[in-house]
């Protein structure tokens, strides 16, 4: 298992359309996925999870990813949360 923090860059959070664009980025992997924001963790491959969990712009989150390919896929998603999704 391994994870790491993120803070939400861009300005529309992660909601609708930046969660969608996450979330073709998060099926990818193999390995389980979670988001944790507040101590309340999140289903990281499940859209309706992502919304209600309402990372606004500035909201710091946690991505914990837990299998074959967890490496790669904690790479990845961090990059495009911090990079991509402007």
């Amino acid at each position: 298992m391994v994870e790491e923090k993120v803070i939400i860059v861009n300005d529309e959070g992660l909601h609708a359309r930046p969660a969608a664009r996450y979330l073709q980025e998060a099926i990818k992997y193999q390995c389980d996925i979670t988001l944790i924001k507040d101590n309340v963790e999140y289903d990281g491959k499940s859209i309706l999870s992502i919304l209600s969990m309402g990372a606004f712009k500035g909201s710091e989150i946690t991505i914990r990813c837990n299998g074959d390919d967890e490496k790669a896929a904690l790479e990845n998603l961090k990059d495009f949360i911090e990079n991509e999704l402007h």
